[in-house]
């Protein structure tokens, strides 16, 4: 039953990163731009911080097939539980993006799909590599390792989005998520650069998970 509630707690944070995350940017262009970039930062940046904090104990709150693939690559997830937390993840983020299909019918901003401006498609993924790594970095730091301050892991996870946002959405959108590209492009339709939003979160994750597990986990240092 514990499996359960974490592919369940998995899926509804996704959701939640999704549908007001995306949900931010729809808003933003629905409203001639009232919310901006620090709002649509804000915006992903608070929801991803409470659903760490609501799911943390139940699933360790990857919401992120690339933080999954950086633990699964730790070795701090067996590769079945790996497999279904990508499903409920991208489970997540598909019905978010229907959801918000549902809101907007005309599909403002591509339902608040990522997308590469003024940067090439390996710019791109260079951008959401270092992004995602930072973000994979904290969590690590944070939230895996024993060592770390008590109860501030939700805190310093949302609050990487929100600086990550500030310098790469203008180029990228900053995705950091291949759920939060997904989910979005599913419903939209709008596929353009999706590779990008996967080969870049991949690569950052999976080099933060092996940077964290061979140089700075416990044990490690000298």
């Amino acid at each position: 039953m514990r499996q359960y509630q974490a592919y369940f707690a998995e899926f509804f944070a996704t959701f939640a990163l999704i549908f007001f995350g995306a949900g931010a940017v729809v808003m933003n262009a629905v409203t001639n731009g009232a919310l901006g970039l620090l709002g649509i930062a804000f915006a992903h940046g608070f929801v991803l911080m409470c659903m760490v904090y609501a799911t943390g104990h139940i699933s360790g709150a990857h919401i992120n097939p690339a933080v999954t693939a950086a633990m699964w690559v730790s070795k701090k997830i067996d590769s079945k539980k790996a497999v279904f937390y990508v499903i409920s993840q991208l489970l997540g983020a598909s019905v978010a993006g229907f959801m918000l299909l549902l809101l907007f019918p005309s599909a403002p901003a591509n339902l608040g799909v990522p997308d590469l401006s003024d940067v090439s498609f390996m710019q791109g993924i260079l951008i959401e590599a270092v992004l995602t790594f930072f973000l994979a970095f904290v969590i690590f730091n944070v939230a895996v390792d024993s060592r770390a301050p008590a109860n501030v892991y939700g805190l310093a996870i949302g609050m990487v989005l929100v600086f990550d946002i500030l310098f790469g959405g203008p180029m990228t959108g900053a995705a950091m998520n291949p759920a939060r590209a997904f989910g979005p492009a599913i419903a939209s339709g709008y596929w353009a650069t999706q590779a990008v939003y996967w080969i870049g979160p991949l690569i950052g994750a999976v080099l933060a998970g092996l940077a964290y597990t061979h140089v700075l986990a416990e044990g490690k240092r000298r």
